[in-house]
Protein backbone atom coordinates (compact mmCIF):
# COMPACT_ATOMS: atom_id res chain seq x y z
CA UNK A 1 0.00 0.00 0.00
CA UNK A 2 1.18 3.53 -0.72
CA UNK A 3 2.00 5.76 2.21
CA UNK A 4 -0.70 8.17 3.26
CA UNK A 5 1.17 11.14 1.84
CA UNK A 6 1.77 9.35 -1.47
CA UNK A 7 -1.87 8.27 -1.75
CA UNK A 8 -3.61 11.38 -0.51
CA UNK A 9 -1.12 14.10 -1.34
CA UNK A 10 -2.41 14.46 -4.89
CA UNK A 11 -5.92 14.65 -6.28
CA UNK A 12 -8.89 14.31 -3.97
CA UNK A 13 -10.78 12.80 -6.90
CA UNK A 14 -9.16 9.44 -7.59
CA UNK A 15 -12.23 7.21 -7.79
CA UNK A 16 -15.66 6.45 -6.42
CA UNK A 17 -15.37 3.27 -4.34
CA UNK A 18 -19.06 2.34 -4.36
CA UNK A 19 -18.30 -1.38 -4.05
CA UNK A 20 -15.41 -3.47 -2.81
CA UNK A 21 -13.87 -5.14 -4.62
CA UNK A 22 -14.75 -3.56 -7.95
CA UNK A 23 -15.90 -5.90 -10.72
CA UNK A 24 -12.68 -5.25 -12.64
CA UNK A 25 -11.02 -7.41 -9.94
CA UNK A 26 -13.31 -10.35 -10.75
CA UNK A 27 -11.97 -13.25 -12.81
CA UNK A 28 -13.47 -16.39 -14.38
CA UNK A 29 -14.03 -19.11 -11.75
CA UNK A 30 -12.49 -22.41 -12.81
CA UNK A 31 -14.55 -24.46 -12.41
CA UNK A 32 -17.79 -22.46 -12.11
CA UNK A 33 -19.26 -22.70 -8.62
CA UNK A 34 -22.78 -24.16 -8.07
CA UNK A 35 -24.95 -21.59 -6.29
CA UNK A 36 -26.62 -23.91 -3.78
CA UNK A 37 -23.36 -24.80 -1.94
CA UNK A 38 -22.22 -21.15 -2.06
CA UNK A 39 -25.34 -20.07 -0.18
CA UNK A 40 -25.78 -23.14 2.03
CA UNK A 41 -23.99 -21.70 5.07
CA UNK A 42 -25.19 -18.12 4.70
CA UNK A 43 -27.83 -16.21 6.63
CA UNK A 44 -30.75 -15.74 4.30
CA UNK A 45 -33.22 -13.90 6.51
CA UNK A 46 -32.45 -10.32 5.42
CA UNK A 47 -30.84 -10.42 2.00
CA UNK A 48 -30.89 -7.63 -0.56
CA UNK A 49 -32.32 -8.28 -4.03
CA UNK A 50 -30.98 -6.32 -6.99
CA UNK A 51 -32.33 -6.57 -10.54
CA UNK A 52 -30.32 -4.99 -13.34
CA UNK A 53 -31.88 -3.62 -16.54
CA UNK A 54 -29.04 -2.82 -18.96
CA UNK A 55 -30.96 -0.51 -21.29
CA UNK A 56 -31.18 3.28 -21.71
CA UNK A 57 -32.70 5.76 -24.13
CA UNK A 58 -29.22 7.32 -24.43
CA UNK A 59 -25.68 6.79 -23.19
CA UNK A 60 -24.59 9.81 -21.16
CA UNK A 61 -21.09 11.11 -21.82
CA UNK A 62 -19.90 10.46 -18.25
CA UNK A 63 -21.49 7.00 -17.94
CA UNK A 64 -19.36 3.89 -17.50
CA UNK A 65 -22.22 1.68 -16.36
CA UNK A 66 -23.02 -1.63 -17.98
CA UNK A 67 -25.81 -0.49 -20.33
CA UNK A 68 -26.87 -0.38 -23.96
CA UNK A 69 -28.71 2.52 -25.60
CA UNK A 70 -31.70 1.89 -27.86
CA UNK A 71 -31.69 -1.93 -27.92
CA UNK A 72 -34.00 -3.63 -30.41
CA UNK A 73 -37.38 -4.57 -29.00
CA UNK A 74 -36.78 -8.28 -29.47
CA UNK A 75 -33.69 -8.10 -27.28
CA UNK A 76 -35.64 -6.40 -24.48
CA UNK A 77 -38.25 -9.16 -24.62
CA UNK A 78 -35.56 -11.83 -24.69
CA UNK A 79 -33.86 -10.20 -21.71
CA UNK A 80 -37.04 -10.28 -19.62
CA UNK A 81 -37.49 -13.95 -20.48
CA UNK A 82 -33.89 -14.66 -19.43
CA UNK A 83 -34.37 -12.82 -16.13
CA UNK A 84 -37.43 -14.98 -15.48
CA UNK A 85 -35.39 -18.14 -16.12
CA UNK A 86 -32.58 -16.91 -13.89
CA UNK A 87 -34.94 -15.90 -11.06
CA UNK A 88 -36.47 -19.36 -10.92
CA UNK A 89 -33.11 -21.11 -10.78
CA UNK A 90 -31.68 -18.69 -8.21
CA UNK A 91 -34.73 -19.01 -5.95
CA UNK A 92 -34.37 -22.81 -6.00
CA UNK A 93 -30.65 -22.55 -5.18
CA UNK A 94 -31.28 -20.17 -2.26
CA UNK A 95 -34.02 -22.18 -0.64
CA UNK A 96 -35.97 -20.41 2.11
CA UNK A 97 -34.93 -16.75 2.04
CA UNK A 98 -36.34 -13.32 2.81
CA UNK A 99 -35.29 -9.90 1.56
CA UNK A 100 -34.96 -6.74 3.61
CA UNK A 101 -34.91 -4.56 0.50
CA UNK A 102 -34.97 -4.58 -3.28
CA UNK A 103 -33.60 -2.27 -5.96
CA UNK A 104 -34.06 -2.16 -9.73
CA UNK A 105 -31.21 -0.36 -11.41
CA UNK A 106 -29.42 -0.13 -14.70
CA UNK A 107 -29.19 1.36 -17.14
CA UNK A 108 -32.60 2.91 -16.84
CA UNK A 109 -35.30 0.44 -15.73
CA UNK A 110 -38.05 2.78 -16.93
CA UNK A 111 -36.70 2.45 -20.46
CA UNK A 112 -39.09 -0.52 -20.38
CA UNK A 113 -42.68 0.17 -21.36
CA UNK A 114 -45.45 0.05 -18.77
CA UNK A 115 -46.39 -3.45 -19.96
CA UNK A 116 -42.77 -4.61 -19.73
CA UNK A 117 -42.49 -3.16 -16.22
CA UNK A 118 -45.56 -5.18 -15.24
CA UNK A 119 -43.75 -8.26 -16.50
CA UNK A 120 -40.66 -7.33 -14.52
CA UNK A 121 -42.65 -7.08 -11.30
CA UNK A 122 -44.27 -10.41 -12.11
CA UNK A 123 -40.76 -11.91 -12.06
CA UNK A 124 -39.80 -10.19 -8.80
CA UNK A 125 -42.95 -10.68 -6.76
CA UNK A 126 -42.45 -14.38 -5.93
CA UNK A 127 -39.03 -13.57 -4.41
CA UNK A 128 -39.63 -10.34 -2.51
CA UNK A 129 -42.18 -9.91 0.25
CA UNK A 130 -42.59 -6.22 0.91
CA UNK A 131 -39.84 -4.02 2.29
CA UNK A 132 -38.25 -0.96 0.67
CA UNK A 133 -38.11 -1.05 -3.11
CA UNK A 134 -36.06 1.48 -5.08
CA UNK A 135 -36.09 2.12 -8.84
CA UNK A 136 -33.98 4.40 -11.03
CA UNK A 137 -35.53 6.54 -13.75
CA UNK A 138 -34.68 9.40 -16.14
CA UNK A 139 -36.47 12.59 -17.18
CA UNK A 140 -37.37 11.16 -20.59
CA UNK A 141 -38.83 7.91 -19.24
CA UNK A 142 -40.57 9.01 -16.00
CA UNK A 143 -43.96 9.02 -17.69
CA UNK A 144 -47.26 8.77 -15.83
CA UNK A 145 -48.05 5.26 -17.09
CA UNK A 146 -44.64 3.91 -16.08
CA UNK A 147 -44.59 5.62 -12.67
CA UNK A 148 -48.11 4.30 -12.10
CA UNK A 149 -46.84 0.75 -12.59
CA UNK A 150 -44.00 1.39 -10.14
CA UNK A 151 -46.38 2.66 -7.47
CA UNK A 152 -48.72 -0.27 -8.06
CA UNK A 153 -45.72 -2.59 -7.65
CA UNK A 154 -44.91 -1.20 -4.22
CA UNK A 155 -42.00 1.08 -5.07
CA UNK A 156 -41.03 3.22 -2.07
CA UNK A 157 -38.16 5.19 -3.59
CA UNK A 158 -37.57 6.57 -7.10
CA UNK A 159 -34.23 8.07 -8.08
CA UNK A 160 -34.24 10.57 -10.95
CA UNK A 161 -30.97 11.29 -12.74
CA UNK A 162 -31.15 15.03 -13.42
CA UNK A 163 -27.42 15.94 -13.29
CA UNK A 164 -28.13 19.62 -14.15
CA UNK A 165 -31.21 21.79 -14.49
CA UNK A 166 -29.41 23.83 -17.17
CA UNK A 167 -29.62 22.46 -20.71
CA UNK A 168 -26.16 23.72 -21.69
CA UNK A 169 -24.52 22.04 -18.71
CA UNK A 170 -26.37 18.79 -19.31
CA UNK A 171 -25.21 18.84 -22.92
CA UNK A 172 -21.63 19.57 -21.82
CA UNK A 173 -21.79 16.41 -19.71
CA UNK A 174 -22.94 14.44 -22.73
CA UNK A 175 -26.62 14.34 -21.73
CA UNK A 176 -28.89 15.92 -24.39
CA UNK A 177 -31.91 16.64 -22.20
CA UNK A 178 -34.28 19.59 -21.85
CA UNK A 179 -35.27 21.38 -18.65
CA UNK A 180 -38.92 21.01 -19.64
CA UNK A 181 -38.53 17.21 -19.56
CA UNK A 182 -36.96 17.40 -16.10
CA UNK A 183 -39.78 19.53 -14.73
CA UNK A 184 -42.40 17.28 -16.34
CA UNK A 185 -40.82 14.20 -14.80
CA UNK A 186 -40.70 15.78 -11.35
CA UNK A 187 -44.34 16.82 -11.65
CA UNK A 188 -45.26 13.22 -12.50
CA UNK A 189 -43.33 11.92 -9.48
CA UNK A 190 -44.97 14.40 -7.13
CA UNK A 191 -48.39 13.49 -8.55
CA UNK A 192 -47.88 9.90 -7.34
CA UNK A 193 -47.60 8.64 -3.74
CA UNK A 194 -43.86 7.91 -3.79
CA UNK A 195 -42.50 8.14 -0.22
CA UNK A 196 -38.93 8.98 -1.25
CA UNK A 197 -37.82 10.86 -4.36
CA UNK A 198 -34.07 11.19 -4.91
CA UNK A 199 -32.40 13.57 -7.35
CA UNK A 200 -28.89 13.04 -8.74
CA UNK A 201 -26.82 16.13 -9.57
CA UNK A 202 -23.28 16.44 -10.94
CA UNK A 203 -20.70 19.13 -10.20
CA UNK A 204 -17.48 19.87 -12.02
CA UNK A 205 -19.09 20.03 -15.48
CA UNK A 206 -17.05 22.11 -17.95
CA UNK A 207 -18.30 25.69 -17.86
CA UNK A 208 -20.15 25.24 -14.57
CA UNK A 209 -19.77 28.09 -12.08
CA UNK A 210 -20.86 28.75 -8.53
CA UNK A 211 -23.79 30.73 -9.94
CA UNK A 212 -24.99 28.02 -12.33
CA UNK A 213 -24.49 25.36 -9.65
CA UNK A 214 -26.68 27.40 -7.31
CA UNK A 215 -29.32 27.53 -10.05
CA UNK A 216 -29.45 23.72 -10.13
CA UNK A 217 -29.39 23.42 -6.35
CA UNK A 218 -32.22 25.93 -5.96
CA UNK A 219 -34.27 24.21 -8.66
CA UNK A 220 -33.78 20.83 -6.99
CA UNK A 221 -34.68 22.14 -3.55
CA UNK A 222 -37.84 23.77 -4.88
CA UNK A 223 -39.21 20.23 -5.29
CA UNK A 224 -38.13 19.33 -1.73
CA UNK A 225 -36.80 15.87 -2.65
CA UNK A 226 -36.39 13.51 0.27
CA UNK A 227 -32.85 12.65 -0.88
CA UNK A 228 -30.14 14.12 -3.09
CA UNK A 229 -26.94 12.56 -4.38
CA UNK A 230 -24.21 14.97 -5.48
CA UNK A 231 -21.57 13.42 -7.75
CA UNK A 232 -18.25 14.94 -8.81
CA UNK A 233 -17.77 14.55 -12.55
CA UNK A 234 -15.24 11.96 -13.69
CA UNK A 235 -13.98 11.37 -17.24
CA UNK A 236 -13.50 7.61 -17.38
CA UNK A 237 -12.07 5.40 -20.15
CA UNK A 238 -14.44 4.23 -22.90
CA UNK A 239 -17.09 6.83 -22.02
CA UNK A 240 -18.46 9.46 -24.37
CA UNK A 241 -16.54 12.27 -22.69
CA UNK A 242 -13.34 10.23 -22.98
CA UNK A 243 -13.90 9.53 -26.68
CA UNK A 244 -14.72 13.18 -27.21
CA UNK A 245 -11.29 14.02 -25.85
CA UNK A 246 -12.74 16.18 -23.11
CA UNK A 247 -10.13 18.11 -21.20
CA UNK A 248 -10.32 20.05 -17.99
CA UNK A 249 -8.46 22.97 -16.51
CA UNK A 250 -5.50 22.34 -14.24
CA UNK A 251 -7.52 23.60 -11.30
CA UNK A 252 -10.43 21.20 -11.87
CA UNK A 253 -9.89 19.67 -8.42
CA UNK A 254 -10.20 23.10 -6.82
CA UNK A 255 -13.36 23.80 -8.78
CA UNK A 256 -14.99 20.51 -7.77
CA UNK A 257 -14.01 21.03 -4.13
CA UNK A 258 -15.46 24.54 -4.06
CA UNK A 259 -18.71 23.37 -5.67
CA UNK A 260 -18.94 20.42 -3.27
CA UNK A 261 -18.56 22.70 -0.25
CA UNK A 262 -21.09 25.14 -1.68
CA UNK A 263 -23.66 22.37 -2.13
CA UNK A 264 -22.93 20.69 1.20
CA UNK A 265 -23.46 23.93 3.08
CA UNK A 266 -26.58 24.73 1.05
CA UNK A 267 -28.18 21.36 1.80
CA UNK A 268 -27.22 21.34 5.45
CA UNK A 269 -28.74 24.80 5.75
CA UNK A 270 -31.92 23.51 4.09
CA UNK A 271 -32.32 20.84 6.76
CA UNK A 272 -30.75 17.82 5.08
CA UNK A 273 -28.48 15.40 6.92
CA UNK A 274 -25.24 14.33 5.25
CA UNK A 275 -24.86 10.54 5.12
CA UNK A 276 -21.74 10.40 2.96
CA UNK A 277 -19.73 12.63 0.65
CA UNK A 278 -22.48 12.16 -1.95
CA UNK A 279 -25.65 11.34 -0.04
CA UNK A 280 -27.99 13.83 1.66
CA UNK A 281 -31.38 13.00 3.19
CA UNK A 282 -34.18 14.73 5.05
CA UNK A 283 -34.27 13.52 8.68
CA UNK A 284 -37.99 12.75 8.30
CA UNK A 285 -37.26 9.84 5.93
CA UNK A 286 -37.89 6.48 7.62
CA UNK A 287 -38.57 2.89 6.65
CA UNK A 288 -35.24 2.11 5.03
CA UNK A 289 -35.24 -1.43 6.45
CA UNK A 290 -32.62 -3.24 8.50
CA UNK A 291 -30.40 -4.45 5.67
CA UNK A 292 -26.73 -3.96 6.50
CA UNK A 293 -24.55 -3.92 3.41
CA UNK A 294 -21.36 -4.99 5.15
CA UNK A 295 -23.04 -7.82 7.09
CA UNK A 296 -25.78 -9.21 4.85
CA UNK A 297 -25.71 -10.83 1.44
CA UNK A 298 -27.01 -9.66 -1.91
CA UNK A 299 -28.68 -11.61 -4.71
CA UNK A 300 -28.39 -10.17 -8.20
CA UNK A 301 -30.57 -10.86 -11.23
CA UNK A 302 -29.64 -9.77 -14.74
CA UNK A 303 -26.34 -9.86 -16.56
CA UNK A 304 -24.97 -6.69 -14.96
CA UNK A 305 -25.89 -7.51 -11.38
CA UNK A 306 -23.45 -8.69 -8.76
CA UNK A 307 -24.23 -11.11 -5.94
CA UNK A 308 -22.28 -11.73 -2.81
CA UNK A 309 -22.00 -14.17 0.02
CA UNK A 310 -19.57 -13.74 2.90
CA UNK A 311 -16.67 -15.18 0.92
CA UNK A 312 -17.68 -14.99 -2.74
CA UNK A 313 -18.66 -11.99 -4.85
CA UNK A 314 -19.81 -13.02 -8.31
CA UNK A 315 -21.48 -11.78 -11.46
CA UNK A 316 -21.32 -12.22 -15.21
CA UNK A 317 -18.56 -10.68 -17.30
CA UNK A 318 -18.10 -6.91 -17.24
CA UNK A 319 -17.65 -4.34 -19.98
CA UNK A 320 -18.13 -0.62 -20.64
CA UNK A 321 -17.56 -0.35 -24.40
CA UNK A 322 -20.52 -0.78 -26.73
CA UNK A 323 -19.36 -4.01 -28.39
CA UNK A 324 -18.39 -5.61 -25.09
CA UNK A 325 -21.73 -4.80 -23.47
CA UNK A 326 -23.69 -6.06 -26.47
CA UNK A 327 -21.75 -9.31 -26.52
CA UNK A 328 -22.47 -10.01 -22.85
CA UNK A 329 -26.19 -9.22 -23.22
CA UNK A 330 -26.42 -11.40 -26.33
CA UNK A 331 -24.80 -14.28 -24.42
CA UNK A 332 -27.09 -13.79 -21.42
CA UNK A 333 -30.37 -13.90 -23.34
CA UNK A 334 -29.38 -17.13 -25.13
CA UNK A 335 -28.57 -19.05 -21.95
CA UNK A 336 -30.66 -22.06 -20.94
CA UNK A 337 -32.01 -22.12 -17.39
CA UNK A 338 -29.35 -24.54 -16.16
CA UNK A 339 -26.57 -22.03 -16.80
CA UNK A 340 -27.95 -19.72 -14.14
CA UNK A 341 -27.25 -22.22 -11.37
CA UNK A 342 -23.54 -21.37 -11.34
CA UNK A 343 -21.28 -18.48 -10.44
CA UNK A 344 -18.92 -18.07 -13.39
CA UNK A 345 -17.00 -14.83 -12.72
CA UNK A 346 -16.10 -13.60 -9.26
CA UNK A 347 -13.69 -12.81 -6.45
CA UNK A 348 -13.20 -14.87 -3.30
CA UNK A 349 -12.65 -12.78 -0.17
CA UNK A 350 -10.37 -14.24 2.48
CA UNK A 351 -10.53 -13.02 6.09
CA UNK A 352 -8.29 -10.05 5.38
CA UNK A 353 -10.39 -8.88 2.43
CA UNK A 354 -13.60 -9.34 4.42
CA UNK A 355 -12.19 -7.04 7.11
CA UNK A 356 -11.11 -4.49 4.52
CA UNK A 357 -14.49 -4.52 2.81
CA UNK A 358 -16.26 -3.97 6.15
CA UNK A 359 -13.97 -1.01 6.81
CA UNK A 360 -14.45 0.53 3.37
CA UNK A 361 -18.23 0.15 3.48
CA UNK A 362 -18.50 1.86 6.87
CA UNK A 363 -15.72 4.44 7.09
CA UNK A 364 -16.87 6.32 3.98
CA UNK A 365 -20.29 6.80 5.55
CA UNK A 366 -20.83 9.79 7.83
CA UNK A 367 -21.79 7.50 10.74
CA UNK A 368 -18.35 5.86 10.55
CA UNK A 369 -17.03 2.49 11.69
CA UNK A 370 -18.40 0.92 14.86
CA UNK A 371 -15.32 -0.32 16.75
CA UNK A 372 -17.25 -2.73 18.98
CA UNK A 373 -19.20 -4.06 16.01
CA UNK A 374 -15.98 -4.67 14.11
CA UNK A 375 -14.42 -6.50 17.05
CA UNK A 376 -17.53 -8.62 17.58
CA UNK A 377 -17.58 -9.68 13.94
CA UNK A 378 -13.87 -10.32 13.39
CA UNK A 379 -12.47 -10.96 16.86
CA UNK A 380 -9.78 -8.30 16.53
CA UNK A 381 -9.40 -4.55 17.02
CA UNK A 382 -9.75 -2.28 14.01
CA UNK A 383 -6.52 -0.38 14.63
CA UNK A 384 -4.60 -3.62 15.16
CA UNK A 385 -5.70 -4.71 11.71
CA UNK A 386 -5.35 -1.28 10.08
CA UNK A 387 -2.78 0.76 12.03
CA UNK A 388 -2.39 3.10 9.06
CA UNK A 389 -5.72 4.67 10.02
CA UNK A 390 -3.89 6.59 12.74
CA UNK A 391 -2.51 8.74 9.94
CA UNK A 392 -5.99 9.99 9.15
CA UNK A 393 -6.52 11.00 12.75
CA UNK A 394 -3.14 12.76 12.91
CA UNK A 395 -4.15 14.93 9.96
CA UNK A 396 -7.53 15.80 11.46
CA UNK A 397 -9.43 13.71 8.93
CA UNK A 398 -10.81 11.17 11.38
CA UNK A 399 -11.82 11.19 15.04
CA UNK A 400 -13.47 8.95 17.63
CA UNK A 401 -17.13 9.72 18.32
CA UNK A 402 -19.19 7.49 20.67
CA UNK A 403 -17.12 4.39 19.97
CA UNK A 404 -16.85 4.95 16.24
CA UNK A 405 -14.08 6.03 13.92
CA UNK A 406 -15.73 8.85 11.99
CA UNK A 407 -14.39 10.97 9.14
CA UNK A 408 -14.38 14.67 9.96
CA UNK A 409 -15.75 17.17 7.44
CA UNK A 410 -12.21 17.50 6.05
CA UNK A 411 -11.94 13.71 5.83
CA UNK A 412 -15.37 13.16 4.29
CA UNK A 413 -14.57 15.50 1.42
CA UNK A 414 -11.50 13.34 0.72
CA UNK A 415 -13.58 10.14 0.42
CA UNK A 416 -12.61 9.65 -3.23
CA UNK A 417 -8.94 9.52 -2.24
CA UNK A 418 -9.29 7.67 1.09
CA UNK A 419 -11.38 4.92 -0.51
CA UNK A 420 -8.83 4.04 -3.22
CA UNK A 421 -6.03 4.27 -0.61
CA UNK A 422 -7.73 1.48 1.35
CA UNK A 423 -7.83 -0.93 -1.60
CA UNK A 424 -5.58 -3.95 -0.94
CA UNK A 425 -2.58 -4.67 -3.13
CA UNK A 426 -4.08 -7.94 -4.51
CA UNK A 427 -7.29 -6.18 -5.50
CA UNK A 428 -5.34 -3.23 -6.91
CA UNK A 429 -3.25 -5.61 -9.01
CA UNK A 430 -6.33 -7.44 -10.28
CA UNK A 431 -8.00 -4.18 -11.24
CA UNK A 432 -4.85 -2.99 -13.00
CA UNK A 433 -4.71 -6.28 -14.93
CA UNK A 434 -8.25 -5.97 -16.21
CA UNK A 435 -8.42 -5.55 -19.97
CA UNK A 436 -10.97 -2.78 -20.42
CA UNK A 437 -13.51 -3.36 -23.16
Amino acid sequence: MKTLDEALGGSRYQGYLYAYPHKTAYRPLDPPQPLAPLWAGERRDRLFLYLHVPFCEMRCGFCNLFTRAHPPGEQVRAYLAAVRRQAGVVADALGPASFAGTAIGGGTPTYLSAAELHELFDVLDPMRAGGPLSVETSPATATADRIGVLVEGGVTRISLGVQSFLDLEAHAAGRPQKRSDVDSALAVLRDHPVPVVNLDLIYGIPGQTARTWETSLAAALSWRPEELYLYPLYVRPLTGLSRRGSTVDADWDSQRLALYRQARDRLLGAGYAQLSMRHFRLPSVTGEGDYCCQDDGMVGLGCGARSYTTEMHYSFDYAVGVSGVRGIIDDYVRRPAGDFGYAEVGFRLDGTEQRRRWLVKTLLRAEGTDLAGYAARFGSALLDDFPQLDGLAERGWMSTVDGRWVLTAAGLERSDAIGPWLVSEPVRAAMAGYAAR
